[in-house]
């Protein structure tokens, strides 16, 4: 992507150049372990362009930088009827704290962050160049391995 802004009521809150748009839905039993878990694989992962290969460079590796925006709707059961069931998104007040500490940790690893503003109807703008959509669910990520005694 090439350059990606958030709006509310008509005023930029977030903008970034070169990185990711991270839609970020946050599940009912998430915790602190998959918010640090994701920002670990999202900072990490292989998806930027590199001399040899689409897939070469981590948004680390690449200097680029993460727009997060807050994403209940990502959670939407449509299996029943023919209006979305949101009950699997976490209370507001949890997932707002896990929005935050998976911000705090993409900066921590240095990737530089901007945000959206949580609960707030948003107007997101991106250039996506090439498009890669990636889902990333924390039930599918690797767990830490456990040390095995030598």
């Amino acid at each position: 992507m090439t350059g990606a802004s958030v709006s509310v009521g008509g005023e930029t809150v977030g903008a970034i150049g070169a990185g990711l748009v991270v839609l970020l839905g946050v599940a009912r039993g998430d915790g602190p372990e998959q918010a640090r878990r994701l920002a670990a694989k999202t900072a990490d992962l292989r998806i930027f362009a590199g001399d040899g290969s689409q897939f070469e460079r981590s948004l680390l590796e690449s200097g680029g930088a993460a727009l997060v925006v807050s994403q209940f709707t990502l959670l939407a059961d449509t299996r029943k009827g023919r209006r979305p069931s949101f009950t699997q998104a976490a209370p507001p007040d949890e997932a707002s704290s896990l929005v935050d500490l998976f911000v705090a940790e993409l900066r921590a690893l240095g990737v530089p962050v901007d945000t959206g503003r949580f609960g707030e109807r948003m107007l997101v703008e991106l250039a996506n160049d090439g498009p890669v959509t990636i889902v990333l669910d924390t039930d599918d990520l690797e767990r830490p391995r456990r040390q095995q005694a030598t």
